[in-house]
């Protein structure tokens, strides 16, 4: 008969394997990673006096890193960096969890 000790042990070992088990299989979802420029509001009347060559300011200052979200979630900031002839974004920080569930 196993000690209370050693059951604990197995009992945690198995939790321990359930848990990877429960990641690998959230691995293969597919999720929408989106890079935010910036944003600002803008009435009907200026939005249709738009055309090609329009300038809008956004209400991001130049050099700010960019908000990278998932699923419409903060995840983290970056920057913009070129990857061969595409764009790409690096990680500069990541939210903390505690941050993210105060965003939702």
């Amino acid at each position: 008969m196993a000690s209370p000790e050693t059951e604990h042990s197995i009992g945690h070992a198995e939790s321990g394997m359930a848990s990877v088990q429960n990641i690998k299989l959230l691995e293969n979802i597919e999720v929408k990673l989106t890079v935010e420029v910036g944003g600002t509001k803008i009435t009907i009347r200026d939005l249709l006096k738009l055309n090609e060559g329009s300038i809008v300011e956004l209400e991001r200052l130049a050099g700010e890193h960019l908000d990278i979200l998932v699923n419409g979630t903060l995840l983290a900031k970056g920057e913009i960096v070129l990857v061969g002839e595409r764009l790409g974004i690096r990680f500069t920080e990541i939210i903390s969890p505690e941050q993210r569930l105060r965003s939702i």
